[in-house]
């Protein structure tokens, strides 16, 4: 029988997720990374991105995470994320209407007003990501 690894995921609000998994997989910045029993210690940053994980169950779960880091050790795996939302939580309504709002912040002229365009890219990326998440076709 394979062994399991303890996968926390805290935001500055909530611990989002506190379980035993088989297997993560989560988007760093540096590339999406996997995380199995007896994993080489490593700490990294962590993108705004989908984390997937395999219960002990064999069933696999889905997360959006904004931001933050996470430590691998060769038991366990933590994500300190700056936000973090199970797919069965995420508003996709509010999700897509993030979305059209920050898409039509971009679409605007520069001369129209202060637009700053590297916040409203970052929440396009975030909307586009938590309604990725929370397609049930995944």
């Amino acid at each position: 029988m394979a062994e399991n690894i303890q996968f926390e995921v805290v935001t500055p609000e909530k611990a989002v997720v506190n379980e035993a998994v088989k297997t993560v997989v989560a988007p760093g910045v540096l590339g999406e990374f996997g995380v199995l029993v007896g994993h080489t210690p490593f700490l990294t940053a962590i993108k705004t991105g989908m984390v997937r994980y395999i219960d002990t169950a064999g069933k696999e779960n889905y997360l959006f995470v904004s931001g933050g880091f996470a430590e691998a050790l060769p038991d366990k795996l933590t994500i300190l994320a700056e936000s973090a939302e199970k797919r069965e939580d995420i508003d996709i309504e509010r999700a897509k209407a993030s979305m059209r709002r920050a898409e039509s912040r971009l679409a605007e002229k520069e001369s129209k007003g202060h637009i700053d365009r590297t916040r409203a890219k970052a929440a396009l990326d975030r909307a586009m990501v938590r309604v990725k998440v929370a397609s049930p076709r995944m």
